[in-house]
């Protein structure tokens, strides 16, 4: 939080009191740590402020069930992580990821990786992480998550475990879970492309 002089203790306090203002306060103190979190883990087709505004009213909804034993910003990213997980789960997937469902740019990145013809360019790179993001939709919310997490986000085992209640363990095996699946998504992909 970038504001080290708010009362968080105070404001919840007048929150639970119905204060409009300090509801308002609150938003905009947690507001960075909340959209830092939903454009992390936002799911494709989905507004970043609906998001954001969804965990909001989750955290005022459940704001009797907090009691103190976590740091409020921590509960509410708890609330974070798993309203946009849920939001990942509720989005229909496709059964199967083909060949035809990429552009021509991503094809042809994707082709220039399996054939080692050529290093991909500064300018292919938006069609891979494209690519990238195709791939991961195909894996369940809690493996996306972690990868999203881990390898894309460079973030720690502990920073996850932290930010998403999961112990340091059950991270380390959802992640190695996870990069199998994206492998074989990824072979399923290659070998369709040769037949």
């Amino acid at each position: 939080m970038a504001d080290e002089s708010f009362d968080l203790v105070g404001c919840l306090e007048r929150v639970r009191q119905r204060d409009q203002v300090a509801s308002r306060q609150l938003v905009e103190h947690l507001y960075p740590l909340v959209i830092r979190i939903v454009r992390s883990h936002l799911p494709r087709r989905v507004a970043e402020e609906d998001l954001a505004q969804d965990i909001f009213l989750k955290m005022f909804t459940r704001l009797a069930q907090y009691q103190g034993n976590v740091p409020f910003p921590h509960w509410v990213s708890r609330i974070a992580v798993t309203t946009c997980i849920d939001q990942l789960r509720a989005q229909k997937r496709r059964p199967e990821f083909r060949w035809a469902d990429l552009s021509e740019n991503e094809a042809d990145v994707l082709d220039a990786v399996l054939t080692d013809e050529r290093d991909v360019t500064p300018g292919d790179a938006l069609e891979a992480r494209e690519l990238v993001h195709k791939l991961l939709d195909q894996l369940k919310p809690n493996d996306r998550l972690v990868i999203q997490l881990l390898d894309l986000d460079q973030k720690t085992i502990a920073e996850i475990s932290a930010e998403t209640g999961w112990n340091q363990t059950l991270v380390k095996v959802r992640a190695f879970r996870a990069r199998r699946k994206l492998q074989k998504l990824f072979q399923e992909l290659q070998s369709k492309e040769k037949s």
